[in-house]
């Protein structure tokens, strides 16, 4: 939809292909970065708009399970949208981290919408089907 009509090189099919039935809207969910040093990884997660108590992280057969979710506000029934782009709803991602991590030696951090995770490098633990929650500070 447009609300200023474009000038100059207008094409309706490309207007109509960038309505969001055709563009994904995930992509800018949940972007992340890893880094590895001699004894831990590093994750940086960009989580904008969610509150630390919203963000829900666990260790489960090896893999580190990251779910967010956010709801809307409670908006009039009167309201009419134009464009609604802000995402509303639940995410996740996982990571394999390997079945020798230790979800008490994860630490987690979250501070001006980034999630911050340190996993250290250890040896090989006892393998547990337990799914292991772990606490965001």
């Amino acid at each position: 939809m447009m609300l200023v009509p474009r000038r100059g090189n207008y094409s309706l099919f490309d207007d109509f292909f960038d309505d969001d039935l055709f563009t994904r809207r995930d992509n800018s969910l949940m972007k992340t970065d890893i880094k590895e040093t001699s004894d831990h990884y590093i994750i940086d997660m960009d989580l904008p708009g969610f509150d630390k108590e919203n963000i829900h992280l666990s260790l489960n057969n090896g893999y580190l399970e990251i779910k967010a979710n956010v709801s809307k506000n409670n908006d009039s029934s009167e309201e009419k949208y134009v464009r609604q782009e802000r995402f509303y709803g639940e995410c996740s991602r996982s990571f394999y981290v390997g079945d020798d991590v230790d979800e008490d030696d994860i630490n987690a951090q979250f501070k001006n919408g980034i999630l911050k995770i340190e996993i250290p490098k250890k040896e090989k633990l006892d393998n547990s089907n337990e799914i292991k929650k772990i606490e965001i500070k």
